[in-house]
């Protein structure tokens, strides 16, 4: 039991259900619009299913490629400690189970959308990454889609807000990405990863990336408050988070290093949690 759920890895699960509690009660127009507590709960439930199905699969499809890259070559698959079939079964299991229980306690487009964010992880963003530098983007909309399920599941779906917070976490993805992906370019490369840091070793593509991405995901960040749906106190944490990540990935561009990456990594880390909370409250 252990090693599957180590299979999921469940702090990726939690920070994607974070946003999406998040975006089911901050994207309703009034607070007596608020979803009750149970259909948030049964979507997290289902949806938390579904990503996790969706990551096993993953891993099943990347086992080469894991196998060859000492950051993942001690993941159970790789590892030795489960075998393919066992992944395949269990990462089918879960997302067969998450998308029935989506269908039969909550809204159809919830369903819809996580069908659509699994397929677009599982079938295009996986095997986009050994074919293209272009999964970056194609991954952080697939990791930015649960914020639409969690407007989806209050009834607010078709929101300027729920837009706002996609882009949030979209563009959050990008400098994140390049911190990873400069951090491990050499196992990267080796496992023939397509990245902005394989592609162009110099680090200049990935570094203009990450400052694009910061700057975009600063100005993305005051949406809420525009739109009349956070206070200054919240417009005065995003714009001092943005303004460190935005920092940081600058440092980054102009420096290159292993460093500059792991500080960035840190500030992209603290920043998304940090934004959403300061948003719920």
């Amino acid at each position: 039991m252990t090693e599957y759920l180590r299979l999921v890895r469940p702090r990726i699960v939690g920070m994607v259900l974070l946003a999406m509690g998040v975006a089911a009660y901050a994207t309703p127009a009034a607070p007596d619009d608020l979803p009750p507590w149970h259909v948030v709960l049964h979507a997290l439930l289902g949806t938390a299913l579904v990503i996790a199905g969706a990551v096993a699969l993953n891993q099943r499809i990347e086992r080469r490629g894991d196998a060859s890259m000492a950051r993942t070559a001690s993941r159970p698959l790789p590892a030795g400690r489960l075998r393919d079939a066992q992944v395949t079964r269990f990462g089918l299991l879960l997302t067969g189970v998450g998308l029935v229980w989506l269908a039969v306690l909550c809204e159809p487009a919830v369903t819809a959308l996580a069908a659509a964010s699994w397929a677009v992880y599982v079938l295009v963003y996986t095997p986009l990454k050994s074919r293209s530098a272009w999964q970056t983007p194609v991954g952080a909309a697939a990791g930015a889609m649960p914020v639409l399920l969690g407007a989806a599941a209050a009834g607010a779906l078709w929101t300027p807000t729920a837009a706002g917070l996609f882009g949030i976490v979209f563009f959050w993805q990008l400098p994140h990405s390049m911190a990873i992906a400069r951090l491990y370019r050499e196992q990267f490369a080796a496992a023939g990863v397509k990245l902005a840091t394989t592609t162009d070793p110099s680090g200049a593509a990935a570094g203009w990336i990450a400052v694009l991405g910061a700057t975009a995901l600063l100005g993305m960040s005051v949406v809420p408050f525009l739109l009349g749906r956070a206070g200054w106190a919240f417009l005065t944490a995003a714009v001092v988070l943005g303004a460190g990540y935005l920092l940081a990935a600058g440092r980054f561009l102009a420096v290159r290093d292993e460093r500059s990456a792991r500080w960035l990594l840190t500030a992209s880390l603290l920043y998304l949690p940090a934004v959403l909370l300061a948003l719920l409250v």
